[in-house]
């Protein structure tokens, strides 16, 4: 008999594309807001119960980083308490969790790669709720994997791909800062990696380690490095020579013509937002690929591929 999965989040971005790839592992219950309100302890507790999973997949989050700095209690119920109250139902029943948290745990006050053991020091509230979190389901003794993921983007919802692509219809002009690094990472990418992660722990041969030997806090993002500058210069690159036949392309353009024709660079001086971001968040993946094998392409591959397929057709 398969697994029972419980998946939450499925309407987001990496959620929508984890529901498509973790039937390989089992049975899958996905839930979204409606279904599962993560800001309610006691739906939590009573949908784990009844459900009884071998797997929690927590793939829901409050995201809007600016908007935390203006609501901090919503921002850390869903981010914290949330996971904490999973991790400890998880382990009361002998499952499993898997939980995703952000670059956004560091300060940026690096200039090399930041590995998983570096001290943490967020710089905004949305950092602060999703290290919290982070530490609850450390400390609750739980079977885990949290993997730190960062500049997340999809074909759908809400992000920055998607804000450029709508804005490059609308001006002729974009002015986008460029004194902040990180790596662009295709939402599609981080739920492959996820379920081949989890493949090895279930699907253990040759003495293959399961969960006790490879629980813990994986960084897992595209490979190399870019700022926000140059990551729109390749977006628009790869959307003057995209498919417009992609349903995907035509809704976020609205079905409009690119008029940008210019890119300006800014700093973040330039563009004051009410929450700090970190000048430098680029996560070192070397552990992940140590234990696991599994390593990211580099992000200008996952964009060029992002844009050169139709996300219809689910993997």
């Amino acid at each position: 008999m398969k697994p029972k999965i419980l998946l939450t989040g499925k309407n987001g971005q990496l959620g929508d594309d984890l529901r498509h790839l973790l039937p390989r592992l089992g049975e899958v219950i996905a839930t979204d807001r409606d279904q599962l309100d993560l800001s309610r302890p006691a739906e939590i507790r009573n949908l784990i119960r009844e459900l009884y999973p071998a797997l929690i997949v927590n793939a829901a989050a409050y995201t809007a980083v600016d908007q935390a700095e203006r609501d901090e209690a919503l921002a850390r119920a869903i981010n914290s308490e949330a996971p904490a109250i999973m991790a400890e139902e998880a382990r009361k029943i002998g499952a499993a969790l898997i939980h995703y948290s952000t670059d956004y745990v560091f300060d940026g006050t690096k200039t090399s790669p930041y590995q998983e053991n570096d001290p943490t020091n967020p710089i905004n509230a949305y950092g602060r709720t999703k290290l919290t979190g982070e530490q609850a389901v450390r400390d609750s003794g739980v079977d885990h994997l949290i993997f730190r993921t960062a500049w997340v983007y999809s074909t759908r919802g809400k992000n920055f791909v998607l804000t450029i692509l709508r804005l490059a219809t609308q001006r002729e002009e974009l002015r986008i800062v460029r004194d902040q690094i990180g790596a662009p990472t295709w939402s599609r990418e981080i739920a492959g990696a996820t379920v081949k992660a989890l493949e090895q722990i279930y699907n253990r041969r040759d003495g293959a380690a399961g969960w006790p030997q490879r629980r813990g806090t994986y960084h897992m993002t595209a490979g190399g490095e870019t700022n926000w500058y140059e990551f729109t210069r390749a977006i628009l690159h790869e959307a003057a020579q995209a498919p417009m036949s992609a349903e995907w392309f035509r809704t976020a353009t609205n079905e409009k013509e690119l008029l940008t024709r210019r890119v300006v660079p800014i700093t973040s001086a330039e563009y004051p937002t009410p929450a700090g971001r970190p000048a430098y968040s680029v996560l070192a993946n070397s552990k992940l690929n140590r234990v696991f094998g599994i390593q990211l392409p580099d992000w200008r591959q996952q964009l060029k591929v992002a844009f050169s397929i139709n996300p219809a057709e689910k993997p």
